[in-house]
């Protein structure tokens, strides 16, 4: 599926590669990964999926996978990868399951070939695909094309692991629904949630798919968001914020993207300890660096913090 702000907003652009109230408003955020549409058909060992550029043949069982985007989302379905982006291989909930596969980019072209790879992921926007092509079939994505659930079920068509997919999907759905429930049961059914995130120098607040469990809280939970969040930053996926305006778009619950092990002198202000959700208790911290992609490993460590966070259970 997948530029620096924290290890986030500018750095995480270069994801999607793989993821304010003020003219600041256009500055890039990181970004979450997506994926694109369908295959079949089978002959001797392959298969041509139907990629969104158009029939590609690709193995029917791809064993040798370099993934320039969604990584993730192959990992989740036990792809072996031999060539992984560097974002991915940086997140922590990534960083051992691709101990030893070769960090490469859309311009490593003789270490890609090197890899021997019989499958090619990229995003649309990366140089190269022409040259990638020749190397290993190439299949391409847009960001933002599918939903984070569609994209995950594109992957497992792209490696012939479907039904493992659609298995996830279903009990996915089924168990966040459930906790959604449970949260509006004890919360009440307005309650509402805001995800800010920081880089210690500006503040910012996402809509319902940019990744930092927006998917889960407003998609899947179906919690609410403030009406200033829903305005400003649900059609362009984030907005940059100031934080002296922070409590105009706190929820009562604030769900708090940062480095966990960085600064948070912010969290001394006068401005962040008047807010209410912070004067109650109520925010939930999760570190961007493990928060950037929706792909199903990510989700299901954020859907536990969510969870103990909101209901005092895992």
């Amino acid at each position: 599926m997948k530029n620096k702000l924290l290890i986030p907003v500018l750095l995480l652009l270069m994801v999607v590669s793989s993821a304010c109230g003020s003219q600041a408003n256009k500055e890039s955020a990181p970004s979450p990964n997506t994926a694109a549409p369908a295959s079949d058909a089978k002959d001797s060992g392959k298969v041509t999926y139907q990629s969104e550029q158009g029939p590609v043949e690709v193995p029917a069982n791809p064993k040798r996978i370099v993934a320039l985007t969604n990584a993730p989302n192959v990992l989740a379905l036990g792809g072996t990868l031999v060539g992984v982006d560097q974002w991915t291989q940086m997140n922590p909930l990534f960083t051992k399951k691709v101990e030893g596969v070769e960090v490469v980019s859309e311009a490593d072209l003789e270490k890609i070939t090197a890899q021997d790879p019989d499958l090619i992921i990229v995003g649309t926007q990366m140089k190269n695909i022409a040259e990638l092509s020749k190397i290993a079939p190439t299949v391409v994505y847009t960001w933002g094309k599918l939903d984070y659930l569609a994209q995950q079920l594109e992957i497992g068509k792209l490696l012939n692991k479907e039904k493992e997919a659609q298995a996830w999907v279903d009990d996915f759905k089924q168990r966040t629904a459930a906790a959604g429930k449970e949260i509006k049961a004890k919360l009440g059914e307005n309650v509402t949630v805001s995800v800010f995130e920081t880089d210690q120098k500006n503040f910012y607040v996402f809509g319902d798919k940019w990744a930092r469990g927006t998917e889960i809280l407003y998609q899947a939970m179906g919690l609410k968001m403030p009406d200033k969040v829903s305005k400003d930053a649900l059609g362009p996926g984030y907005y940059m914020l100031s934080q002296e305006v922070l409590p105009e778009y706190a929820g009562d619950y604030i769900v708090l993207s940062r480095d966990l092990k960085g600064d948070k002198s912010f969290m001394d202000s006068e401005v962040w300890k008047k807010i209410p959700a912070v004067k109650n208790n109520h925010v939930i911290e999760i570190d961007t660096k493990s928060a950037t992609y929706s792909d199903p490993i990510s989700l299901e460590y954020l859907l536990g913090i969510f969870k103990k966070g909101f209901l005092g259970t895992e």
